[in-house]
């Protein structure tokens, strides 16, 4: 497994890349792919902000991205607390596959245990992304947008070769969004 640290604004000293890369390989253990785990430190150059230290750790596994996000007063405060959501994120998603493999599929609208929420709307498009959109079912569109902790997920349906929309509904269910 390959760790990369970098830094945004700010300079990671080595000691801390070493507890970094220690911690994050610990908490890949989970898996054992081999995959690259990418961990972004950035500091916000702001004095009003206590928590200025903001530390994202990225990685691919077992055809999924895991994304995870803390911030803190220091370095290793905001590395403990985002070391900690990423175990939990991996186990959580190990968790997931092996019910699917289990149970098989139960469909989409099963208990999910999430909350209301709410958005604010912009009045412009701040932040472009693309990526490689690879088929998938709508039930690994569904794991793949909570691994990633969005509310909606587009995808490319395997099945009908359409681009689909999976979202979470206020009632804490999973919607599916297709074209006619």
């Amino acid at each position: 497994m390959t760790v990369r640290v970098h830094a945004r604004n700010m300079s990671v000293t080595s000691d801390i890349r070493e507890v970094a890369e220690e911690r994050v390989r610990h908490a890949g253990r989970i898996f054992d792919d081999g995959g690259a785990i990418d961990v972004e430190f950035t500091e916000l150059r702001n004095p009003r902000i206590d928590e200025r230290i903001t530390i994202e750790i990225t990685s691919h596994v077992a055809g999924h991205i895991v994304r995870v996000e803390a911030v803190g007063a220091d370095e290793r405060s905001a590395l403990d607390t985002a070391a900690d959501k990423y175990e939990r994120q991996l186990r959580r998603l190990k968790e997931r596959l092996i019910q699917r493999n289990r149970l098989g599929n139960k469909g989409l609208n099963h208990s999910s245990g999430r909350s209301d929420v709410t958005s604010d709307r912009g009045a412009g498009i701040v932040r472009t992304k693309r990526f490689a959109m690879k088929p998938m079912t709508a039930e690994e569109a569904v794991l793949q947008m909570e691994m990633l902790g969005h509310d909606f997920f587009f995808f490319l349906d395997a099945e009908s070769d359409r681009h689909c929309v999976v979202y979470h509904r206020r009632d804490g269910t999973v919607g599916l969004i297709e074209p006619e």
